[in-house]
């Protein structure tokens, strides 16, 4: 019976899937973020370039 009363298995399985979704929301910030900072950058990198 001390099976029962072990938490430590679910405790286990509650921080993996804490750290699984902080993952997902990283990604897809970086997703967001990225695409923002390219258009940017591009945008510079034309007005540099042309004279």
């Amino acid at each position: 019976m001390n099976f029962l009363q072990d938490e430590n298995g679910a405790t286990a399985i509650e921080y993996g899937l804490i750290a699984a979704l902080v993952s997902i929301i990283i990604i897809a910030g970086l997703t967001v973020l990225g695409g923002a900072l390219n258009t940017a950058f591009s945008s510079i990198g034309n007005t540099v370039k042309s004279p």
